[in-house]
């Protein structure tokens, strides 16, 4: 009787894996990794405390504390180094290779990033753009240190 009513709940509550809020609308650009002392997500409905493994999305903003650091690993392989004390935000971006459709553009308020090109810096380098307080910066290359104040 127990399996029964087991299986019976597996099989309502099953489907509800798939359909749950995550798997709805996960239209998430990057993933957090290596995250070291604390660093904030700012989104539009609040800020969260980051995780190793937490998904971002464009619009969030990165921001790390003093000592802080995180990897960011975005869908294309693109890699974005927080460093301390820094408050960057994801502005834009699109990987569609079978539309060809490309965007990369991150925001550096403040503080240090380091950026590994992914597929977006090599299919489509015009695509990817970073922006601080005093100039927008064109990528051509696919390894460089970004710094504002």
């Amino acid at each position: 009787m127990k399996r029964l009513i087991f299986a019976s709940l597996l099989t309502l509550m099953g489907p509800l894996v798939f359909v749950g809020p995550a798997g709805a609308n996960d239209n998430h650009v990057a993933t957090l990794k290596n995250v070291a002392g604390n660093i904030d997500i700012a989104r539009k409905d609040g800020t969260l405390d980051a995780v190793s493994g937490m998904t971002v999305f464009v619009s969030d903003r990165i921001i790390s504390s003093a000592g802080a650091s995180a990897g960011i690993v975005f869908k294309d392989g693109t890699l974005l180094t927080v460093g301390p004390s820094t408050d960057i935000q994801v502005r834009d971006y699109a990987f569609e290779p079978k539309q060809a459709k490309y965007d990369f553009f991150v925001y550096l308020a403040k503080g240090a990033a380091i950026y590994s090109s992914g597929m977006i810096g090599k299919l489509s380098p015009e695509s990817v753009r970073v922006g601080t307080p005093t100039a927008t910066i064109g990528v051509r290359g696919t390894r460089f240190i970004i710094e504002a104040d």
